[in-house]
């Protein structure tokens, strides 16, 4: 099951949800719709706090009902057994090793595996070769932030040249969402850019206006 884009002629949203415990899924469900309700949104990555992994069907059933509405894949972090338990459509791992393998073997074809926390180019090739369904690069959370976004935009660059396999850029700020989208991510991903704001469904309508090339004047 490939990783699509779904309206931009260049790329997509890709959203990285807070660490959600139980309760916190609950809550958090109603601003998740929002903003898939303000924006399209091709992908958005669930994380887990820690030991959440019991209860989480029933604390994350509203948020996968939310993404299945909106037509936005919906991937786990770190678990694929999880992720086909709750019938999300896929996992997001990190490094080219054997959990990526592992989540491979356990979902494809008929799910999504994607992965990031990439520390090298060398293994961004390997994970494509392995045959992962998206490379992610610049992410904080898997601990390989590049805070430079020009060189985050030269690996996503280099990376767009030469492979088919698509790449998400993570973005920490909307700004650098269409900076990366101008080096030619495939998906652009945002987590606190989005969620940190006073309207995340605000924050996703100007981030697709970023990465659609729009003209976003400044208020």
């Amino acid at each position: 099951m490939p990783l699509t884009p779904q309206t931009s002629p260049r790329c997509s949203l890709y959203l990285v949800t807070p660490l959600l415990s139980g309760a916190e899924a609950n809550a958090y469900a109603k601003v998740f719709a929002e903003a898939l309700e303000a924006a399209p949104v091709a992908c958005a990555l669930v994380r887990l706090t820690p030991g959440s992994e019991t209860h989480a069907e029933a604390a994350l059933a509203p948020v996968v009902r939310a993404a299945r509405a909106a037509d936005c894949a919906l991937l786990i972090e770190n678990d694929a057994r999880l992720a086909a338990r709750l019938g999300a459509d896929g996992v997001h791992v990190a490094g080219a090793g054997a959990d990526l393998g592992a989540a491979i073997e356990r979902l494809k074809p008929d799910r999504i595996v994607g992965v990031g926390s990439l520390q090298t180019r060398d293994e961004a090739m390997t994970a494509g070769e392995m045959g992962a369904d998206y490379v992610m690069f610049g992410e904080p959370y898997g601990g390989t932030r590049t805070r430079n976004v020009a060189a985050l935009a030269e690996r996503v660059a280099w990376w767009a040249e030469i492979f088919e396999t698509p790449c998400v850029a993570y973005a920490d700020t909307l700004e650098a969402a269409g900076e990366l989208a101008d080096a030619g991510a495939d998906f652009i991903a945002l987590d606190e850019a989005i969620w940190g704001s006073s309207s995340p469904a605000a924050a996703a309508r100007e981030a697709q206006a970023w990465i659609a090339g729009m003209d976003v004047g400044t208020p």
